[in-house]
């Protein structure tokens, strides 16, 4: 894997040399924008209220036909225009490219955040002068109303509040990295030409190459993406899961954590499970019982994530969340047997 960021970067100071002489780190905003319409407008808005704060930010347009390069401009950030579009991989390794700061903190262009995202940020650097890298989590307030849009992102924010500190994987939408380190390991890979797995990837990476990742729960940010069935659907098989799968396989990082939760895996086999029971109920009436003891065993099993919506949105929200879950574990093991076969198949 090459990138362009690899071929490119400066290495200079340690990255311990300013907390030893007792200085905060200073912090470089990298943001990856393509055509990025009223979400970004959102997003610049945020950044213009913490850029004070930082040593620089910098925006790179991949390729956008809209004005989100010209707002960027004036609001004060250091402009990247790529003719074509690459990906947020090769434009956020082209904004570290020529970024100064100790840390560079990525975030997406559909995300706001606030003076406390930045100054936790700093703080969590300073204090822990071996710490190479954080991600933080979205809030419990996203931006977009419709009903997909607040289940995908407080299902998001459910999920990082609930992980491990130790983190094992790399997060683009609010993830914090020592340049140094983000040089050490050649960047993230310009192979993903979409928005996917390129910051999973880049963790696994990091954890192989023995550096730390950080879980910062209280480090939040907005999440002010629309989500549609069809976009949802889109992104989450063929962005996310299928190139996923093949990661896991290729890095054998099936921790128990996040995403891979044990309770996740046996909630995906009991989900196709129910599904088997409810066709075999046309022929075997005792199919339809136990079907339904499968689905009590899976009510159970994600009590924890159904109090979380209920305690957050209510109960008429939670239970329109529960068919959507079920349906996440019965496309995402689809994804799962698929990608598995197509790694088997191509290494």
């Amino acid at each position: 894997m090459q990138s362009s960021f690899e071929n490119s970067i400066e290495h200079t100071a340690h990255p311990n040399s300013r907390q030893a002489d007792s200085l905060p780190p200073t912090l470089s905003i990298i943001v990856p924008v393509h055509n990025g319409g009223e979400p970004f407008r959102q997003c610049l808005h945020s950044l213009s209220t913490v850029a004070s704060k930082v040593l620089e930010i910098i925006v790179v347009d991949d390729g956008g036909t809209d004005d989100s390069s010209k707002l960027a401009a004036q609001m004060g950030a250091r402009v990247i225009r790529l003719p074509l579009s690459g990906g947020p991989a090769r434009a956020r390794n082209q904004g570290a490219q020529v970024a100064r700061g100790d840390i560079l903190l990525f975030i997406d262009a559909d995300v706001t955040l606030t003076v406390d995202t930045i100054e936790q940020v700093v703080a969590t650097f300073r204090d822990r002068p071996h710490l190479a890298a954080l991600i933080g989590s979205y809030d419990d307030a996203p931006g977009s109303a419709n009903f997909l849009s607040q289940y995908k992102n407080l299902f998001h924010h459910y999920t990082h509040q609930t992980g491990w500190e130790e983190a094992s994987t790399f997060w683009g939408a609010c993830g914090a990295i020592r340049r140094e380190v983000f040089g050490a390991v050649g960047g993230f890979d310009e192979s993903y030409r979409h928005p996917s797995v390129e910051d999973i990837e880049l963790g696994y990476r990091l954890k192989r190459a023995g550096y730390s990742i950080q879980l910062c729960k209280q480090i939040q940010v907005k999440h002010l993406k629309r989500w549609e069935v069809g976009s949802l659907l889109r992104a989450e098989i063929f962005y996310r899961a299928l190139p996923w799968t093949e990661l896991l396989w290729r890095d054998r990082q099936f921790k128990n954590d996040l995403n891979l939760s044990h309770s996740s895996r046996l909630s995906l086999i009991l989900t196709y499970a129910l599904v088997i029971c409810f066709m075999a109920g046309w022929w075997w009436v005792s199919a339809w019982w136990a079907g339904i003891g499968i689905s009590l065993i899976l009510l159970g099993l994600n009590w924890s994530v159904y109090r979380f919506f209920y305690q957050k949105r209510g109960l008429l929200f939670t239970l329109r969340v529960i068919p959507w879950h079920w349906l996440y574990f019965l496309y995402g093991g689809l994804a799962f047997v698929i990608g598995t076969i197509r790694y088997h198949l191509y290494h």
